[in-house]
């Protein structure tokens, strides 16, 4: 498969995506609870409906998983080598309070990894793409992509990005470890951009994530020259389990620290 052939249509898709949410983020916007609580909103939809049938004309043989769609059973896509990916709207809770840090996760997952992937920021409308083979860029509007490329060494403070929503003890613990630090907290999977064009060092995620909120900006930081790794040193991987709940992990940019030796014991 030439994924290379994929970046303006999916590039284009996303913008589109972004675009019915826009529509939403303008108006007094109903927000409803989805069974596990978190919000779901009128945008989530639009973009849901957008990206699925972009995917379906331009991919009809290769299936999709979107987190405003029902998870198909394990035994089923246990099955697929390759697959869609999306979040339609990552950070209802951001696009909800109006912060403007929210985005739309197109992925593509082949063998368990993700090879490709697109996260556009509606509100900045700056697309970050990272495509196996062809390294990882990041577009503002309509301009050409501009490489971008993970920190070649760590600041000091530490330059940290977190979660804006679920920050919790386990962070606190780490990031006493790392010593002198400038925390940053951020919605959605712009932490993972900020560190794929090296303006972080380090997000180290010890929250509850699902693999559609990860893969797309996974697939940037990798091609970016990042890592995203479980607690235990292993890539963070796809479609390997019947649960979508991703375990702790790591997203690092340089590697001029052991970052994983310093997670406080328990984790």
């Amino acid at each position: 498969m030439n994924l290379e052939k994929l970046i303006e249509p999916i590039v284009a898709l996303a913008a589109e995506a972004g675009q019915a949410i826009l529509r939403v983020y303008a108006t007094e916007f109903d927000v409803q609870a989805k069974s596990d609580e978190s919000p779901l909103t009128q945008a989530d939809l639009a973009s849901h409906r957008r990206i699925v049938a972009g995917l379906a004309g331009l991919t009809p043989e290769i299936p999709i998983i979107s987190e405003e769609d029902g998870l198909p059973p394990f035994d089923v896509r246990s099955q697929w080598q390759r697959y869609w990916l999306i979040d339609p709207l990552d950070g209802t809770k951001e696009f909800v309070s109006r912060n403007g840090e929210f985005t739309v996760n197109i992925a593509l997952i082949d063998t368990h990894r993700p090879v490709f992937g697109v996260v556009h920021l509606p509100v900045q409308n700056r697309t970050y793409i990272g495509c196996q083979g062809h390294g990882a860029q990041v577009r503002a509007g309509d301009q050409p992509g501009v490489p971008i490329r993970v920190a070649d060494a760590s600041r000091q403070p530490v330059r940290v990005v977190g979660s804006r929503s679920h920050r919790g003890a386990s962070l606190d613990a780490y990031l006493e470890r790392l010593g002198d630090t400038d925390m940053v907290p951020m919605g959605s999977s712009l932490k993972f951009c900020v560190v794929a064009e090296g303006e972080a060092d380090i997000y180290p995620r010890l929250g509850p994530t699902s693999e559609w909120d990860t893969a797309a900006a996974q697939a940037v930081v990798e091609q970016a020259g990042g890592q995203v790794l479980e607690l235990d040193g292993k890539p963070l991987s796809y479609n390997a389990k019947p649960e979508i709940l991703n375990p702790h992990f790591m997203v690092i940019g340089p590697v001029d620290h052991d970052w994983l030796a310093l997670l406080p014991d328990g984790e």
